[in-house]
């Protein structure tokens, strides 16, 4: 039985948080320093209900390295 991997390109609202000391922000000037963008070292929550498929696609799935060559289906 062929097996098919299928790709959701999604949007949603997240929540990224982070616990840190007070060394590492100055709360006198609001300044993040390094943590004005979130990252890796964050916890990403999404929001229940706000995500949006964009596109989906499916292709032949095997266990060979990806296959430049294939070309997957997509819906849109």
């Amino acid at each position: 039985m062929a097996k098919y991997l299928i790709r959701h390109l999604v949007t949603a609202d997240f929540v990224a948080e982070k616990v840190v000391d007070e060394s590492e922000i100055d709360i006198v000037k609001n300044d993040l320093k390094a943590d004005c963008i979130p990252n890796g070292t964050f916890s990403f929550l999404m929001l229940k209900g706000t995500e949006k498929t964009i596109r989906t696609t499916y292709e032949l799935y095997d266990e060979k390295l990806n296959d430049g060559s294939k070309n997957p289906t997509s819906n849109k």
